[in-house]
């Protein structure tokens, strides 16, 4: 089974995340790693923390001369912020530290601070941001990468874009070549393929920047080429539909999923919104007259386009902070602040990639496992022979 963990805190060292289970000999680029974690930080509406970090990771084991090799993969990225925090958070304690303390004692509403706090009965809620912050994702991103470069050697793609930012939507439908033009990009604005709604995007986070706020919105990730069969009906769990739900809302303020026009589809009737299936003789094979479902029927995947959406909520740091309790005295106070961002979503729109690249990763050596990516590609070249002679 392919598996990742992360850990890390927000000022700490650094970052670290650990991937087992890819089959040996996959091409691995070190530089497409870092193209993600470069693209994770940019985006119109990001803070001063950004500023501070240039992201890059280091494979510590598991790839070796740019391939891997069976064994776990292990990866660190430094967090340069670190030299700001060292005494703050050490790992031994020492004569003095208690006065070198940055405690946060004012819970942020809508952050893990409060709840966290109590979780683990804690005095002051430092540890609890310190691991709950987003910057865990860079190690996501780290991970997805790696998956993503797996998945690429069977011409499969995945990209995201923002279709939303507080109540500016792009009101089009948007075809994948859009989608990839706008990945070639250097400079990252909002992330939208549309100039005038991004430009009426902008303005919602121009709002926010004026007023102290934060603003949120829709990401969509796209994965392009997928073969059909990927997860399966046969068990709630096996669903991917489900893991890839599971996948989004575990990315810091996500707060729903949509697969497909989910939302359309509860509003009509099911002669509107089903995808109708027809037979090309010339070519041998299925298809379907739209793609309404987001290329999953039954928690399998069909073939078409997979269609995922992020429904970020506005992150929880506000420069104009909302009411609060301090933990100390038991009074009512404003919440804390922490050097923080206004808008998030190109960013989260990577880090979904990730998420996408890590399940379908998942599903795909389900399906044709392997221990070499030679062994894996004759498991996946055999099936698609199947399907062509269906």
């Amino acid at each position: 089974m392919l598996r990742f963990e992360t850990a890390g805190e927000s000022h700490g060292e650094c970052l670290v995340a650990t991937l087992t289970g890819l089959p040996a000999s996959i091409p691995i680029s070190v530089a497409q790693v870092n193209h993600d974690l470069w693209r994770r930080q940019q985006g119109y509406g990001r803070g001063g923390r950004m500023k501070i970090e240039t992201d890059a990771a280091e494979i510590v084991s598991g790839v070796r001369h740019s391939q891997t090799i069976g064994s776990p993969i292990a990866i660190i990225i430094r967090n340069r912020d670190w030299q700001n925090w060292t005494e703050v958070l050490p790992v031994e304690s020492y004569e003095g530290d208690e006065e070198k303390k940055k405690p946060l004692s004012r819970p942020r509403p809508g952050h893990a601070d409060l709840a966290g706090a109590i979780k683990y009965n804690f005095a002051d809620a430092r540890y609890i941001l310190e691991r709950a912050s987003a910057r865990e994702t860079t190690a996501r991103v780290a991970v997805g990468a790696i998956a993503r470069q797996f998945l690429a050697q069977f011409g499969i793609e995945i990209l995201s874009h923002v279709i939303q930012a507080g109540s500016a939507r792009i009101e089009r439908p948007v075809e994948w070549e859009e989608i990839v033009a706008l990945s070639k990009k250097q400079d990252v604005l909002l992330g939208c393929v549309d100039s005038e709604a991004e430009a009426r995007m902008k303005a919602v986070v121009d709002e926010a920047y004026r007023t102290g706020d934060t603003v949120g919105g829709v990401f969509e990730v796209r994965a392009h080429n997928l073969p059909p069969g990927l997860g399966s009906h046969i068990a709630w769990d096996t669903r991917l539909d489900g893991r890839l739900a599971q996948a989004i809302l575990s990315v810091q303020a996500v707060k729903g999923v949509e697969i497909g026009e989910a939302e359309e589809a509860a509003s009509s009737f099911g002669s509107r919104v089903q995808d109708t299936i027809h037979y090309q003789k010339q070519n041998h094979r299925f298809f379907r007259g739209a793609n309404k479902a987001g290329g999953l029927e039954g928690g399998i995947t069909n073939g078409q386009d997979l269609i995922v959406r992020g429904l970020l909520k506005p992150i929880s740091t506000l420069r104009k902070p909302l009411e609060s309790v301090d933990f100390a005295t038991r009074e009512p106070a404003s919440a804390a602040y922490e050097r923080s961002d206004v808008c998030v979503l190109p960013a989260a729109g990577v880090v979904g990639e990730a998420m996408v690249a890590i399940v379908l990763a998942q599903a795909f050596l389900e399906k044709f496992g392997g221990d070499s990516l030679n062994e894996t590609r004759r498991n996946f070249d055999g099936y698609i022979q199947q399907v062509r002679e269906f």
